[in-house]
């Protein structure tokens, strides 16, 4: 159906756009718009109000709204008053305050917010002789309970995790950072089915430029609905095009608690078991939250596991092809005759056979993650060992190969970022051909693009290589991080209002 003659608020020119002081009316146009009868959801209860001596109605949406609550909130309290203390001009009001008395109600006037209303799950109470409505919080969407994360695992640490209900995701990151100036702005976007985006910040940490950036990018997007963060992220990020992600995605309430403290900004919305970090830096992608909660020593060495092993998912295959085809002086020759002899009845290129591997592997793991879950993890395992091995045995790849994918592949699974791993898998086919074609200088070649490319990226105005590169003064917790009690330093490249952090030591600079 065409938007044609709508208002953006989803209202037909045509249809009045205040409400009517006549009941029938009112009801005429919400039963309209919410195509009555066809539309069974759509639930309308008329009654009388004995404190008031008038005729009314309550409406809802079936499966947005909770019966229960609306029984014991609105009908049982309405039903049971028989009268009010003393007269008010205001009916409306006078249910809100004398009567109802619920926290989160509040008056309406204008047809066109009447819908988004509904769509929340809230119940409108209408009254005879009033031209407005109430409008009453009354929930019902159904939600999982709070779990361990299944991405970002942690040995020490909390193990609670975001679900796909916003209003309990921002319960967990109250819990856990009780701060008076924690603001939490709504945004409604998407012109057909709107969304509210919760946009997180500290106020006083912040940078105020950054907000008003991020408040500018989300009223510009122009859209029928915004189903996730995930679709949000590819409407405002810097470069759609570009492997480098320019925002971060979490599950975990602590970690996002973390990044406030720093002077982020995190997104919230219904329907993600997330949150979306603004902005981003390599450090930040290459982090964990374990990384903190580990003594320095032992935080430390993960850390530089983490970071051999972008080194061999990323260069491993690149250059195994560079040493076996342009620089075989560089093999001991022991070794060289024994990857001689295991390629002596290999038809294929080292460029093929590599490929071939890579393909295979990443066919084992997309299908291990598509399989059921029970199974999942049995064909992956069985999958990848029975291909290694009669690929071996039909002399289709050498022995050494199929340690180095396997070994590739191992590595590329430490990396915590799935945006950042997805990035390092697809540079990996790029570096192979690099090698095949110029070798150790394809390598280089394609490293220099890649960290000049990195250097001049930015995310909401940070340099993504910052506080490194640009240099920024920070507490230094970039590749190996300092005792927690020495980073008292707020990255300076985030733009935070207050640089400091309370935990300065004495004499600290």
């Amino acid at each position: 159906m065409s938007d044609k003659g709508n208002t953006p608020g989803g209202i037909p020119e045509n249809m009045p756009h205040h409400l009517s002081e006549r009941l029938d009316e009112n009801l005429t146009l919400i039963k309209h718009l919410f195509a009555f009868p066809d539309n069974t959801a759509l639930i309308i209860r008329n009654l009388r109000v004995p404190a008031l001596d008038a005729e009314a109605a309550i409406v809802f949406l079936e499966g947005a709204a909770e019966p229960k609550l609306i029984e014991s909130t609105i009908l049982e309290p309405l039903l049971a008053k028989p009268s009010l203390p003393y007269q008010q001009p205001d009916k409306l009001e006078a249910v809100l305050r004398e009567i109802v008395t619920s926290p989160s109600g509040k008056k309406l006037v204008e047809l066109q917010v009447l819908p988004g209303e509904l769509l929340k799950g809230n119940t409108i109470f209408l009254l005879e002789g009033e031209a407005g409505a109430l409008t009453l919080e009354t929930p019902g969407f159904q939600s999982r309970s709070v779990t361990e994360p299944q991405v970002e695992h942690v040995l020490k640490g909390p193990k609670e995790a975001f679900i796909e209900s916003a209003a309990v995701n921002r319960s967990l990151i109250r819990k856990q950072l009780k701060e008076r100036q924690l603001v939490s702005e709504t945004i409604s976007i998407g012109q057909r089915s709107a969304k509210d985006i919760s946009l997180l910040y500290i106020k006083d940490l912040a940078d105020p430029e950054l907000v008003t950036e991020m408040k500018k990018r989300l009223k510009a997007i122009n859209a029928d609905t915004i189903a996730n963060l995930s679709i949000l992220e590819q409407y405002i990020e810097d470069r759609p095009y570009s492997l480098i992600p320019s925002a971060l995605l979490t599950e975990r309430p602590d970690r996002a608690c973390s990044f406030l403290m720093e002077g982020h900004i995190v997104l919230i919305m219904d329907n993600s078991p997330t949150a979306m970090v603004v902005p981003v830096t390599f450090w930040a992608l290459f982090h964990t939250p374990e990384d903190q909660y580990l003594r320095w020593a032992y935080g430390n060495f993960i850390r530089v596991v983490r970071i051999l092993a972008v080194f061999v998912a990323l260069l491993t295959p690149s250059i195994y092809i560079s040493v076996s085809t342009f620089h075989e002086e560089m093999i001991p020759t022991d070794l060289l005759l024994a990857i001689g002899a295991t390629r002596e009845r290999v038809p294929f290129p080292a460029l093929i056979e590599v490929l071939v591997m890579e393909i295979a592997f990443e066919l084992v793991r997309e299908a291990a993650v598509r399989i059921p879950s029970i199974i999942g993890p049995t064909i992956g395992i069985v999958g990848a060992l029975i291909l290694g091995q009669a690929a071996v045995e039909a002399n289709l790849v050498s022995p050494i190969l199929v340690i180095i994918v396997a070994l590739t592949g191992i590595s590329s699974f430490t990396i915590p970022e799935i945006s950042f791993n997805f990035a390092v898998r697809i540079l990996r086919f790029i570096m192979l051909f690099a090698a095949s074609f110029m070798g150790f200088f394809g390598i280089s070649l394609v490293m220099t693009c890649v960290i000049t490319y990195m250097v001049s990226f930015k995310s909401f105005g940070v340099p993504f290589l910052s506080p490194l590169s640009p240099h920024y003064r920070s507490s230094k917790d970039l590749i190996v991080r300092p005792p927690v009690w020495k980073q008292w330093l707020r990255p300076f490249n985030i733009r935070s209002q207050d640089s400091q952090r309370k935990n300065k030591p004495e004499g600290g600079d």
